[in-house]
Formats: structure tokens, C-alpha cells, sequence
């Protein structure tokens, strides 16, 4: 008997290109799944997953979903499958779900978080992080970046925020928080919001940068959603500083 299985994964982003399989590559979260669990079962199990994330980009609670029939238990599958995926990839949780249950079209929010480091001295690099921060070279101006984060918050068109130039379907999302923390060398943009448009995230971030560096006004987020152009918004920060965090239901 089929059943709906949901799993909570976490992975290292750095050497995949990004979440969704592709056909140019199996070096893809989503391909690594499905070779696994597929092998499992003996034969295609297909797997969706909450959002796609890009290449690069990491997932502390990345939420996915699939369908199979195999007698084990969610802990034997569980065991399985984490014995055989790479070792930057690992299922956190594993659970049968309700027969619609689905993890992308049942999410009603999810939390990102960017992550810069600070280098402002001779010598001072994030060896140990360094695939998971975007380094500057100088501290920006939190409060100004504050200031600006709540002009972003709230219900919006973000479509100068998109990186997708062909994206055509609404672009219309509810940012409801934007955090701005600091804890010595690093910097935290945590966001939560019902959805995100395809590289949305680290043009935030990057324009939130350029009001901190005072290369643009605070008060000038306005008028970048008013001119509905990705020209309009600030530069996209490397995907090395992102990780999703948490997807809500």
C-alpha cells in the first residue's frame, strides 16, 4: 500500500546545484533523494519539496514530500536512507502523512536567514564558516538597515525584487518579519514570510546593504516597488550567506 511520507531534511548546499533535479546534472538535492529512496523501494519514487532552493544555497528545514509502499518503518527508512545519501544530506525527520499532504502547496510560510561576515581587520577571515557567510569588509550602518527593513515588510508587490525576468504570475507577497541582528563579526537577515519569489531573499539583502554602506536612501523603497523592475532594487548577494530555516503549515 502507498503511503504519503514527509520528511524534515537538512543539507549543505555548497557543491549542488540547488534543490531541484535537473537534467544536466544528478548533482541536485532533489536527485540525490530520489536515487535513494527509489533504490529502496525498487522503483520511481518522486519527491517534491516545500520551495527550490538555488544552487549554493543551504536548508536547515527543508520540508518535502513523497509516495511509496515498503513494508519498514520510518525509522528503518530513515536509517536507510541517511546510510546512503552523501554525508552533506540528511534526513532529520521522517513521518507518514495524510494522503494530501503536500509540502509546497500546503506551506503557508517560511523562515530564510542570510548571514555576513564582518572582516575588518588583517588576518580576520571566517575559516571555518567561509561556505556559509558572505564576507565584507566593512560594518554597514545596522539602524539604517532597520529603518529600511520596515518599508519591506508587509503586503507588496515584489517584482523588482524577483531575479527572474520571465517570471509572469503574481508577485504579490506578505513579508511579516525582517530581523537584523549582530553578534561580533556576523550579521543575521532573518525573514519570514508566506512566500518568496525566486532570488527575493538576497536582493533584499543586498539592498538592504547598499542603505547600510549609504550607496542608497532608506526612505527609497517605495519607489523601487512602484517601478516593478529588478534594475530598480539593489545588487543579489552570493547564495553561500542563505539557509532556510523552518517551513510553516
Amino acid at each position: 500500500m502507498r503511503k504519503n511520507y514527509k520528511m524534515i531534511i537538512s543539507y549543505d548546499g555548497t557543491r549542488y546545484s540547488g534543490w531541484q533535479s535537473q537534467g544536466n546534472t544528478a548533482e541536485t538535492i532533489q536527485s540525490k533523494l530520489e536515487a535513494v529512496l527509489s533504490r529502496l523501494v525498487g522503483e520511481k519514487v518522486d519527491v517534491i519539496g516545500a520551495g527550490r532552493t538555488d544552487s549554493g544555497v543551504h536548508a536547515l528545514g527543508m520540508v518535502a514530500n513523497c509516495h511509496m509502499s515498503t513494508a519498514l518503518s520510518e525509522d528503518e527508512i530513515r536509517s536507510y536512507v541517511n546510510k546512503y545519501l552523501p554525508d552533506d544530506i540528511c534526513v532529520i525527520q521522517l513521518k507518514e502523512a495524510s494522503d494530501r499532504f503536500h509540502s509546497r502547496y500546503n506551506s503557508v510560510g517560511k523562515t530564510y536567514k542570510y548571514t555576513c561576515f564582518v572582516s575588518t581587520s588583517v588576518g580576520n577571515k571566517p575559516i571555518f564558516d567561509r561556505h556559509y557567510v558572505y564576507v565584507i569588509h566593512d560594518m554597514p550602518d545596522v539602524n539604517r538597515m532597520r529603518r529600511a527593513a520596515k518599508h519591506l515588510m508587509g503586503e507588496h508587490d515584489y517584482k523588482s525584487f524577483c531575479g527572474n525576468s520571465h517570471f509572469n504570475k503574481n508577485s504579490v507577497r506578505n513579508v511579516d518579519d525582517i530581523k537584523i541582528s549582530v553578534n561580533e563579526n556576523h550579521i543575521t537577515f532573518t525573514y519570514h514570510a508566506d512566500g518568496f519569489l525566486q532570488n527575493m531573499v538576497r536582493i533584499l539583502t543586498g539592498t538592504l546593504l547598499e542603505v547600510g554602506f549609504y550607496t542608497r536612501s532608506e526612505d527609497s523603497m517605495g519607489e523601487i516597488f512602484a517601478a516593478m523592475d529588478r534594475k530598480m532594487a539593489g545588487y543579489m548577494v552570493p547564495a553561500k550567506g542563505l539557509c532556510l530555516v523552518e517551513v510553516d503549515y
